[in-house]
């Protein structure tokens, strides 16, 4: 463990005692940024922190006798203190995870089986979704042809439309995305 994880859990700069210092408080609780990413840092570290008081709260149980009574009681209130830190930190977070997620890691799964399977269902609908669409150009194709069998001057006005409105919806899409300059925009991602 290194120095930063010490005074993070509260063990260094107390003489190594591991006993928690009232005065030590996470300012990112008191700093709260709108960040989703920033919010769920600041619950994993306050998870880590936990995770810390437990072990330490796990070896002054482990060794009690009636002198330790005091670190016990301040350790406990720490961790109290911290459970009720997370609790207002994880409110910020807007984490959804599927219960077939919880239900394979209580049955001691591996949770990579669920995006596993969830791949594989993605890729099976989009097999589908493409067979359906093929199937559709197809029909279509075979529409015009036997279409223009029978009335070839109106597919030919069609097909001259059709061009037309495919030309005006790309002009507008290249008008949409360009800048003064002539730059084309790019959508940022979150």
């Amino acid at each position: 463990m290194d120095l930063s994880q010490n005074t993070a859990l509260g063990t260094g700069g107390s003489g190594g005692n591991g006993m928690l210092a009232a005065a030590v408080n996470d300012t990112a609780a008191a700093t709260a940024v709108d960040d989703p990413k920033q919010n769920l840092n600041q619950v994993i570290n306050s998870i880590q922190k936990t995770l810390g008081l437990l072990h330490q709260l796990y070896l002054t149980v482990s060794s009690f006798n009636t002198a330790s009574q005091l670190p016990l009681l301040q350790r406990l209130n720490g961790l109290v203190t911290e459970l009720d830190n997370m609790v207002k930190l994880s409110e910020k977070c807007n984490i959804q995870v599927p219960m077939e997620v919880l239900n394979l890691i209580d049955d001691g799964k591996n949770p990579d089986e669920f995006t596993r399977d969830v791949i594989n269902s993605c890729i099976a609908k989009n097999q589908v979704t493409k067979g359906k669409t093929d199937a559709f150009k197809s029909l279509r194709k075979h529409l015009l042809e036997e279409l223009e069998q029978t009335f070839p001057d109106e597919v030919e006005s069609y097909r001259e439309i059709r061009a037309m409105s495919a030309a005006e919806a790309k002009r507008l899409a290249q008008a949409q995305s360009s800048l003064p300059n002539g730059d084309v925009k790019v959508k940022a991602e979150l």
